[in-house]
């Protein structure tokens, strides 16, 4: 229902926001004074004069009227249209919001509009502001390589964001939304170790801390632990809690090379203070040269014995080093090398030479690009050299090793045949010496042959010896028949101009000894006194006694108790030991030789292998007068005489008669062995039946199972079949069958595996054929016939 004009017009001139009337086709009716004032004109009438089409002259976009005039005749009213509009004189722009509403006649139509006009330009001008402003720091906070946010720590302690940048999907894999809808979801993915952290920090926060920050670690969804660095204000505190701005920021690979430098930092550490590194300053153009007191420390020097210039080291390093020393210098002096380093010798203050690395760079230099001052440091890297050295001699000593290793296979295959041929001729020589006669003439000649034979067989056995790695026997035997055997074997290798002379004793002198390892002993001993000799005429003189060693002397000795020994002495009439040399000897890798020419570690043995003997080394040596080392092992307990050797067996011609017809199976892959062997055993009227393969043993026995057979004797060692393989094939084909196995290698592996076979019998290859052929036929008379 319309206002009376009269009240209207007082409400309308009152409103202090603009006012009017306005018609169906879009003239204006009436205005007040605030909307007057609004439009830039002096009096309603002059509005009302100057508007022609609101549509088209009040909007700035012609669509709002229509949109204006679609709300009002589907709602009767108008609320809050916000719409920017030209102020209709000056035609500026300008925001306003309007409230209106129809007024219609009593048949409902519609006789005019009225409404409001609120200048809303400065509110809107500042919310676009702050739009635009929130808009440039969300663009900004998108751009930090992190997470820009605002949270509320609640009195309680609990949290609430109020905004979360978009950082937090790379830096925490969750989406910003996310922690602003779960305060929780932040403490969900703190690494477990760092709650306590976040505990302390609410409660600092609540108790007025104003600036935070610290680190801690998150581990992401997809289980990435990543380091953050958290730094948070407070701007103000209200009754919700403390509201702060913070950033957090991704500081994992900062804290990795953090890390790493703290361990490298550790290592360079632990080096300078094992190294000893000391620091140098040096002025190049006056030459003055500062020296840390670490570097002093480093050679023994004090203030007082240097005067403070470069010359003052120089002319302490070794002659030999100075020359690259120099060169190296230069070289990063003119440019060609970014760093100046060197290794040399320095020689301290109590006239030793340490090795030292040294490094520097040039900090200055001039317009010419000349250098004028050098920073460095000196590292003691004596110690690494020495370690160098010595990684050198354990390279030398693994390649005698291999080397060793080598021959020893080698020796071992060769010997194998070797002992093949030699078996060969011993036996044939049996057969000669029988087919001849004790009185002819020849067996003089074929005497000869079997002992040059025999000693041929001996010096196989001394190379498997002395190149076989066996574990320590310690056996009671004679040392005497030992140093014997090496001494046999040592005059075979001395040097041209080195004689041997010997004193032995005929006592046999029994020791618990590992006889292998006290040759090794003998050996060393007598190869260090000619190697002394440098090439010269000299003499070694090896004696061996039994010594009674009271109290007095075991004292004076050291490292032994009092009793009897056998005291085996090596002696030379060489350049002799200075007193160093002597404190020095037994250790390992100590050398006297030339670079190359020596381990170090044969006397290091020797003094391991006596000590391992229960034993004592001595050495008696002045320069120029010769070297002597004795070597005191305890004599066994009992008559000190080793058991008697086994009278010679003689033929039973009651047991040769038994073995009449008895069938032996030999094999060996040696053909001329294996024929030997029959020629030997059919002497005492034993059938063999001879084969130069375990397969062809293995085929008859599977072809011939009626075939009566007391006895297979196999060699261990040939090609295809083993003894061993062969054994256990002759089993499983008949239980019953005896086997014996030959092995010029007999120890206890090939005893146990022969055991497990079934075989009982495990033979050493006899010097000589015919024993052989002795022990073949014993094997035959203990087995039922």
């Amino acid at each position: 229902m319309a206002t009376p004009d009269g009240d209207f017009s007082s409400l309308f001139n009152f409103l202090p926001i603009g006012a009017y009337r306005s018609a169906p086709d879009g003239r204006m009716i009436r205005a007040n004074e605030a909307l007057v004032r609004f439009n830039g004109h002096d009096s309603e009438a002059s509005l009302i004069a100057g508007v022609g089409d609101i549509a088209a002259e009040w909007y700035v976009d012609p669509r709002r009227r229509d949109d204006f005039r679609r709300l009002l005749e589907r709602d009767g009213f108008v609320r809050g249209f916000v719409s920017e509009v030209f102020r209709h004189k000056t035609r500026e722009r300008a925001w306003v919001s309007e409230n209106a509403h129809a007024v219609r006649d009593a048949a409902g139509q519609v006789l005019h509009y009225e409404g409001t006009v609120e200048d809303i330009t400065e509110r809107v001008l500042q919310q676009r502001s702050m739009r635009e402003q929130q808009e440039r720091m969300q663009a900004l906070a998108d751009q930090i390589p992190g997470v820009v946010f605002s949270i509320v720590v609640r009195h309680d302690g609990s949290r609430r964001y109020r905004y979360v940048s978009s950082g937090a999907r790379e830096l925490l894999g969750v989406e910003p939304e996310a922690l602003v809808n779960d305060p929780t979801l932040i403490s969900r993915l703190l690494h477990p170790d760092e709650a306590p952290r976040l505990v302390s920090e609410t409660q600092a926060l609540l108790d007025g801390k104003a600036v935070l920050s610290g680190e801690f670690r998150v581990v992401t969804p997809e289980g990435v632990l990543k380091w953050v660095h958290n730094r948070s204000c407070e701007v103000y505190r209200d009754e919700e809690g403390v509201h702060r701005v913070g950033v957090l920021l991704d500081i994992t690979e900062p804290k990795r090379m953090e890390e790493a430098l703290h361990r490298s930092e550790a290592l360079w550490k632990m080096a300078l203070e094992s190294a000893g590194d000391g620091v140098w300053d040096w002025n190049l153009a006056t030459g003055e040269e500062y020296l840390s007191d670490s570097l002093l420390s480093m050679y023994g020097y004090s203030r007082e014995d240097v005067h403070g210039f470069a010359s003052d080291l120089d002319e302490r390093t070794h002659p030999d080093d100075l020359a690259a020393m120099l060169v190296a210098r230069q070289a990063h002096f003119e440019g060609r090398i970014p760093v100046y380093r060197n290794e040399h010798r320095v020689r301290t203050r109590d006239g030793r030479w340490i090795w030292v690395l040294t490094r520097g760079a040039a900090v200055e230099r001039d317009a010419q690009g000349r250098p004028t001052r050098l920073v460095g440091t000196h590292t003691d890297i004596t110690e690494i050299k020495q370690a160098e050295e010595q990684q050198r001699q354990f390279e030398a000593q693994l390649r005698e090793r291999q080397k060793m290793e080598a021959i020893g296979t080698l020796a071992g295959g060769v010997a194998h045949d070797f002992n093949n041929l030699l078996a060969a001729i011993l036996g044939n020589l049996v057969l000669a010496r029988e087919d001849v006669g004790p009185e002819h003439p020849a067996q003089e000649s074929l005497a000869e042959i079997h002992r040059a034979a025999i000693r041929a067989r001996q010096l196989v056995q001394q190379i498997l010896t002395f190149s076989r790695r066996q574990a320590q026997t310690m056996e009671r035997q004679a040392l005497l028949p030992l140093v014997e055997e090496a001494l046999r074997l040592m005059r075979t290798l001395l040097p041209a101009g080195v004689r041997l002379d010997t004193r032995l004793s005929p006592a046999p002198l029994c020791v618990m000894a590992d006889g292998t390892q006290v040759q090794q002993v003998l050996m060393n001993l007598c190869s260090n006194a000619w190697q002394a000799f440098a090439g010269r005429a000299g003499e070694i003189t090896v004696a061996l006694g039994a010594e009674s060693v009271d109290a007095a002397r075991a004292l004076r000795l050291g490292g032994m108790g009092p009793g009897d020994y056998a005291c085996l002495s090596v002696a030379d009439n060489g350049p002799g030991m200075d007193t160093d040399t002597q404190r020095r000897v037994f250790e390992p890798f100590f050398t006297t030789k030339p670079p190359g020419e020596g381990t170090g570690l044969g006397l290091a043995v020797v003094h391991g292998i006596v000590k391992a003997h229960k034993g004592t080394i001595t050495l008696d040596s002045t320069p120029g007068h010769g070297t002597r080392f004795d070597v005191y092992l305890p004599l066994a307990p009992g008559d000190g005489t080793p058991g008697m050797p086994l009278t010679e067996a003689r033929d039973d011609p009651g047991a040769l008669r038994a073995l009449s017809g008895r069938h032996v199976l030999y094999v060996d892959d040696y053909e001329a062995l294996v024929g030997l062997v029959q020629r030997l055993l059919s002497r005492q009227g034993v059938r063999v039946t001879p084969f130069v393969s375990g397969q062809a043993a293995i085929d008859w026995l599977a072809a011939h199972p009626g075939e009566p057979a007391d006895l297979l004797v196999t060699d261990q060692n040939m090609p295809g079949l083993s003894g061993l393989e062969v054994a256990r094939a002759a089993r499983a084909l008949r239980p019953d069958l005896r086997v014996a196995i030959v092995s010029g290698q007999v120890n206890e592996w090939l005893v146990d595996e022969a055991a497990a076979a079934g075989v009982r019998e495990v033979l050493s290859k006899q010097d000589s054929m015919d024993a052989l052929a002795q022990a073949i036929r014993e094997l035959l008379a203990a087995a039922p016939a």
